[in-house]
């Protein structure tokens, strides 16, 4: 039991260094613009250049069955030390939109070796208490996705080029951690064969359906809200100019926060259950985005944070517990490719939502534009109201 704890940590430290790169990019958004004359709307757009590579990454490692033919620690090292690499490409003096667009791209790509497979991971070493595992490892990746918005905020107010060093040079270690500390767990299943028919198997199954259209209503609202909670904090500062925001030390903390409500959603699971918890989740998280413009209008700086902060942490702490029920309803020798192909059409969703906000950016008031990240909650929510029951 000991050594499996240690494993876990272990795991969760090294899926908060790899993640760190993520949003490396949006952190140092305003540098890389001055330095490589990007446009005003280059934030939606790497964001989802790093998404639609994650799409395809894990299409093609589900098809694939990576995860589940290879050992999972290896595939995990191979795709951390690839995505320090090519996170550190940013700082090239040659780059231009289009290179910052294909890094990024291959940054997604290769994080999709790192995020399911790091739950992949976690699941065979698990097999009671699989919530809080995931609890704690989906909250080290949002740590880890806020991490780069502490080092450009003013607390340390590194340059852009020492962001981008550090997040490649803390993913390498992680890759080594899994590589060097975490064997195959025990309860890990190989499959020899290309599971070319997983997604068959996820939409004809009752449980496992009803757990992937929770997710993808969740992500419909997630990396949307976490993309664009510096542009919320930057519009709410034109609105009452006299309010004192340090928009990047406040991003980490918005949505560094997360982290911890995802912990602690998976030990309300198990006394509770991942499909009531989840679901509760969800629908706080949805109704914040029916009362963001509310909030736009408050002359009080503190109950504007407050309320950011709430939204921080009811925004993701029901991915892990989705996690769970797609993996606890999915046999185990199929686990890394359903968890993979789930994680891939979530993250699709949020392509579109990150490009509709942007696009609806044009023409709606800022403060009413969030009301749109609304439909993924209720769309979700509503699903899992079914009366079919989920294996808690």
């Amino acid at each position: 039991m000991k050594n499996t704890r240690l494993i876990i940590f272990i795991i969760v430290v090294a899926q908060f260094c790899c993640t760190s790169v993520w949003f490396a990019s949006n952190a140092v958004l305003s540098d890389l613009i001055i330095n490589f004359g990007l446009n005003k709307n280059a934030l939606e757009h790497l964001t989802s250049s790093v998404q639609f590579g994650f799409i395809l990454g894990t299409l093609l490692f589900a098809l694939l069955a990576i995860a589940d033919r290879f050992s999972p620690s290896q595939v995990f090292f191979v795709c951390a030390i690839s995505v320090a690499f090519i996170n550190l490409s940013t700082i090239l003096e040659s780059n231009t939109f289009i290179s910052l667009l294909c890094i990024r791209f291959a940054t997604g790509f290769f994080l999709a070796g790192i995020y399911p497979v790091g739950m992949k991971i976690a699941s065979d070493y698990s097999s009671k208490g699989l919530g809080k595992a995931l609890g704690f490892l989906v909250g080290a990746l949002v740590v880890g996705t806020a991490f780069p918005h502490l080092l450009n905020s003013a607390f340390f107010k590194v340059s852009w080029e020492n962001v981008i060093l550090a997040t490649s040079c803390i993913a390498s270690i992680g890759g080594l951690l899994i590589l060097f500390f975490v064997p195959n767990g025990p309860y890990r299943k190989r499959n020899y064969k290309p599971a070319l028919n997983t997604g068959k198997v996820i939409f004809k199954d009752i449980k496992l359906r009803t757990a992937a259209f929770g997710y993808f209503g969740h992500m419909w609202e997630l990396y949307t809200f976490w993309a664009f909670v510096p542009v919320i904090l930057a519009t709410y500062l034109n609105i009452h100019p006299l309010a004192e925001i340090n928009i990047s030390l406040l991003s980490f903390f918005i949505i560094g926060i997360g982290g911890f409500s995802c912990v602690f959603g998976g030990y309300l699971s198990s006394t509770f259950g991942e499909k009531k918890i989840a679901r509760t989740a969800l629908l706080l998280s949805g109704c914040c985005c029916l009362l963001s413009p509310l909030f736009f209008y408050t002359e009080s700086t503190f109950v504007f944070l407050a309320f950011l902060f709430f939204w921080g942490m009811t925004v993701v702490a029901d991915s892990p517990l989705f996690s769970t029920l797609v993996a606890k309803n999915t046999p185990a020798e199929h686990r890394a490719t359903a968890l993979t192909l789930v994680n891939s059409i979530g993250f699709a969703i949020t392509i579109v939502s990150i490009q509709t906000i942007s696009l609806l950016s044009n023409y709606i008031d800022p403060k009413f534009l969030y009301l749109i990240l609304a439909l993924g909650p209720i769309f979700g929510v509503l699903n899992l109201f079914q009366k079919r029951h989920l294996k808690l």
